[in-house]
């Protein structure tokens, strides 16, 4: 086994400087970072335990209206806390869908952010062609098993897909992410946080190095009243999945005034539907135009050979999705 040192951080500036030693990784809840440290797909030389910096672990509402969460916050707590449930039903539905309830209660809103592939030829080191272990080595997955991994935004070299949950909420929400480095305070429109795999699978976010997650951002709440996370997996119970959608509305009787749907599942990011939302903004809420919005959400994806069935079933999701989000109102307990 490697040896492995280990610093606990006082302050969001001491772990920004301790992050700066090479092979230094923050580590939080631990319930990815661990997984990946036993299997042997990451190998950090130093572990800088954030857990104890004062202040990530807290939920706060902003000047504007609209609500801070912590990096250190736990997913349940998050999922739990009254003004998540009220203003941001979708955020707590899509956090108590992820893992199970003992994860979640370790799990940190910063760790989901940055969970790593759940792709079998990642995690498994004995296939030794994978560019986003080993960039340049080849993509096991294009010839192998892929009926769970990408059909949009990928690349030659990597179709695999964000496992997150907690994720697919916030791309719908347009929040923000927090972050502290070498180089100061800075923030990251959630669009902008994850990255595509291009010909860099490795590297999966926009983070700069030594960068620390302090917290994510949400605007005004403005989806409180319709609103709703659909995921489909192949269980009910601590799985990833297949599909997930995340979609809330605005709405004016049965006139859809604005939409935010984004995608799970389906690509290396959360995936908003942009080119829906336009189509279903302004119009009148009827099953054909809201299944013609949910064919154009799909009409750039590039199924593999195991997975072609995800097409057609994100479009149903999508459908089933927004007719429960319109379909919410009363339910969720919020606030429109």
């Amino acid at each position: 086994m490697d040896a492995i040192s280990y610093e606990r951080a006082g302050d969001v500036a001491g772990a920004v400087r301790a992050a700066q030693q090479p092979g230094a990784v923050f580590i939080g809840g631990g319930t990815n970072l661990l997984d990946l440290m036993k299997g042997g797909v990451s190998r950090p030389m130093r572990l800088i335990d954030i857990t104890h910096i004062g202040g990530l672990d807290t939920v706060a509402t902003l000047p504007d209206g609209g609500l801070r969460i912590g990096a250190l916050v736990r997913n349940s707590d998050a999922a739990n806390h009254a003004l998540v449930r009220e203003q941001y039903p979708l955020l707590s539905q899509a956090f108590l869908s992820g893992a199970s309830a003992q994860l979640r209660n370790m799990a940190t809103v910063g760790g989901n952010l940055l969970q790593r592939t759940r792709c079998g030829y990642f995690y498994d080191t004995a296939f030794t062609q994978c560019n986003k272990r080993q960039p340049g080595s080849g993509c096991a997955a294009l010839d192998g098993h892929n009926r769970t991994h990408a059909i949009l935004g990928a690349s030659p070299q990597c179709i695999a897909v964000n496992p997150s949950d907690m994720s697919v909420a916030l791309a719908a929400l347009d929040a923000v992410v927090r972050v502290s480095g070498p180089a100061g305070e800075r923030t990251i429109p959630f669009a902008e946080f994850h990255r595509l795999p291009g010909d860099r699978p490795d590297v999966d976010t926009s983070l700069q190095a030594g960068e620390l997650i302090t917290a994510v951002d949400l605007p005004p709440p403005r989806f409180a009243a319709n609103a709703h996370y659909l995921k489909v997996r192949d269980r009910a119970s601590y799985a990833f999945a297949l599909i997930s959608v995340a979609a809330a509305l605005q709405m004016d009787g049965a006139r859809v005034q604005s939409a935010r749907i984004a995608l799970g599942g389906v690509a290396h990011k959360p995936w908003r539907a942009s080119v829906a939302e336009q189509m279903l903004a302004g119009q009148t809420l009827t099953q054909d135009t809201l299944r013609q919005a949910a064919a154009a959400a799909l009409s750039d994806a590039r199924p593999q050979h195991d997975n072609r069935f995800k097409v057609q079933l994100a479009q149903r999701a999508i459908v089933r999705a927004v007719n429960m989000a319109a379909q919410s109102a009363g339910r969720n307990g919020g606030v429109a």
